[in-house]
């Protein structure tokens, strides 16, 4: 009775795995914020402010690009 139920043992497992899912999940969710920030911007710009299809075309590309550059530059953060 004394014996546990599973073979499971606390931090014996690898965790590369995990690292490798959870990484990729923060990457996406990085990119999805940006891509609804960017969506957001327009529409708003285009219906609410007035400022027309171009008035809010345009700041919601250069948020787009500056976004983008920002995601893509990689951090030097020491790997563990």
């Amino acid at each position: 009775m004394s014996e546990a139920a599973s073979d499971y043992h606390h931090g014996d497992q690898p965790v590369a795995d995990h690292v490798r899912t959870y990484r990729r999940f923060l990457n996406m969710a990085k990119w999805a914020a940006l891509n609804l920030a960017v969506i957001i911007l327009v529409l708003t710009l285009w219906f609410c402010a007035g400022a027309g299809f171009f008035g809010g075309l345009i700041p919601g590309l250069i948020i787009a690009a500056l976004g983008g550059w920002f995601l893509l530059a990689k951090p030097t953060s020491v790997e563990h």
